[in-house]
């Protein structure tokens, strides 16, 4: 081992000979780095060696990397870059081969690679690595697509893009991303060729040489891999994906035509279709005398979002599902949700969303989440009987859904329907699932407090102490506890704590609220306070394990 280490140290001579002749290093230096380079090698040549005595290694020589070109531009000296870089790039390069060939199933470690490749390493080495990364990890398509890009960008050929792409494709035939990025990488190949050929006309330069396909000009490639992505993923969302990639590029108008007759034509059947050809309408160009005025604008607005609504109406007449009513009321609710200082255009926003609401609930496809937005815009517009009989509608539509009950009966109390507001309550406890039922409990102790009587009260505590639940049981003790004290007193709390302590199922919280309300007191007893620490240490051991 020694052997190879003094070989290994004595090759880095002729660069720290050259580092201390130029004046980037001092003696002391170049003996410092002699010394722990020989510490490092020695741990990489030991029969057991570990990634990080790789990494370690690696970390020093881009240090020393980094230190020579401060030193560099603090001398301007910028000479025998052969001599005195190049052997540290092969030498870090070298490691890291050695590490991803010990472990290769790390990602991150040939992701360095690549990196400090990017940085400091030839052009041609960034491929050497991506091959063999793809080599033991084919089977993760975003090493594939990176791979794919560093071949256009770094070393700037389409082809051995397109073959990578297409070598990806073999291993992952159904990937969204894949084909994505392949169809970008082709409308980009074709923008390069499109500005090399206006510059060379631009020069008045001879093209006979150059070829310039006025196929692959017009991006048929990137509609051959639009073609075969469709094929194999018939998807509206994949297809308005490919069509948002060629909206980028200002000579695809054809090819954005294309897919969208495409997907006019095969993908009706799928709401996000119906969503995408809607909002197209409100970019479509407006009168240019009428937006001079914020009265203009408005008006213009006004009509673009009722040719939106017109879409969404013919998509709801052809397919009347939940996603489609969901994508017409999210389209609503985005429009009155913008700022505008026209009070009649609001309105009509407003009035146009309600409308949708109560359509989609008429027809059961509603979904949940929208009835909270529902009851928010007819409490704020000071429609109370609108508000209560949504409120009650929505427990009907969900008759198992906690959040749904909850947002109906604290619309109610809101609303001071304290008599509909019991009867809910009761109502509630039948439908849902028990095991879900604590935010309820927790809500009804928090109305009965609040507006009802001290005996009414201790029948809700009673009744939620009798459930089955242990989480409901065991939060109604604890809430008993602290409403027993603040409304009468030690006393009260203390009877209360002697009534529960031997009702299984208990928490420690309840134990410790009790023994905090014990020290609170002017002058503490004992006695109590020991009962309460043994009947928690009896109940739950010495150890506060949760």
């Amino acid at each position: 081992m020694a052997e190879v280490v003094q070989q290994r140290i004595e090759e880095r001579i002729p660069e720290l000979e050259q580092l201390e002749r130029v004046g980037l290093f001092t003696k002391k230096e170049v003996k410092s780095i002699i010394k722990r380079a020989t510490a490092l090698e020695y741990k990489l040549h030991r029969l057991i060696v570990s990634k990080e005595d790789f990494i370690a290694y690696i970390q020093y020589e881009i240090n020393v990397l980094e230190l020579i070109k401060k030193r560099r531009a603090h001398i301007h000296y910028q000479f025998k870059r052969e001599e005195i870089e190049f052997p540290v790039i092969h030498r870090i390069n070298s490691v890291f081969r050695r590490a991803t060939n010990k472990w290769k199933d790390d990602v991150q470690l040939w992701l360095s690679h690549v990196a400090f490749c990017k940085k400091w390493a030839t052009k041609g080495q960034i491929s050497k690595v991506f091959s063999a990364m793809l080599a033991i990890h084919p089977d993760k398509p975003a090493l594939w697509i990176m791979a794919a890009k560093s071949e256009l960008e770094d070393r700037r050929s389409s082809e051995s893009a397109r073959h990578l792409f297409l070598r990806a494709l073999r291993f992952h035939p159904n990937n969204k991303k894949v084909y994505q990025e392949y169809f970008r990488m082709e409308l980009l190949h074709c923008e390069k060729l499109r500005k090399q050929k206006k510059e060379l006309e631009k020069a008045e330069m001879d093209l006979g040489e150059y070829e310039f396909s006025p196929e692959i000009l017009s991006a048929k490639l990137a509609e051959v891999v639009y073609r075969d992505a469709t094929g194999k993923i018939k998807e509206a969302e994949f297809v308005i994906s490919l069509l948002n990639i060629a909206a980028i590029f200002d000579f695809t108008k054809e090819l954005q035509d294309f897919i969208l007759e495409d997907l006019q034509a095969n993908y009706t059947e799928d709401s996000l279709t119906w969503d995408f050809m809607a909002k197209r309408e409100l970019e479509a160009p407006g009168a240019g005398e009428e937006l001079q005025t914020a009265k203009g604008r408005a008006s213009d607005i006004t009509r673009r979002e009722e040719r939106c609504c017109q879409v969404y109406e013919e998509g709801i007449k052809s397919l009347n599902t939940e996603p489609m009513w969901t994508c017409y009321v999210a389209f609503c609710l985005e429009r009155l949700k913008r700022k505008t200082n026209v009070q009649e255009l609001k309105e009509k926003r407003q009035e146009r969303l309600l409308g949708v609401l109560q359509r989609a609930h008429d027809s059961s496809l509603l979904k949940e989440d929208y009835y909270k937005n529902w009851l928010q815009i007819l409490l704020s517009s000071g429609d109370a009987a609108g508000a209560a009989s949504v409120a009650m509608a929505a427990t009907q539509r969900f008759s198992q859904s906690v959040s749904v009950w909850s947002l109906s009966l604290q619309t109610l109390m809101q609303l001071g329907r304290e008599r509909d507001v019991g009867r809910l309550f009761q109502d509630a406890f039948t439908h849902v699932n028990p095991k879900e039922s604590l935010p309820l409990w927790q809500l009804q102790v928090q109305w009965s407090v609040a507006n009802q009587s001290p005996e009414e009260t201790e029948a809700v505590f009673k009744r939620g102490l009798l459930s089955a639940v242990a989480a409901v049981a065991m939060e109604m003790k604890e809430s008993y506890l602290d409403w027993s004290y603040s409304t009468g007193g030690y006393k009260k709390a203390r009877k209360t704590f002697t009534s529960l302590q031997e009702n299984r199922p208990l928490s420690k919280a309840f134990f410790t609220r009790m023994i905090q309300i014990e020290k609170e007191q002017e002058t503490p007893k004992m006695n109590n306070l020991r009962d309460c620490y043994e009947r928690a240490l009896q109940e739950f051991g010495t150890s506060d394990d949760g």
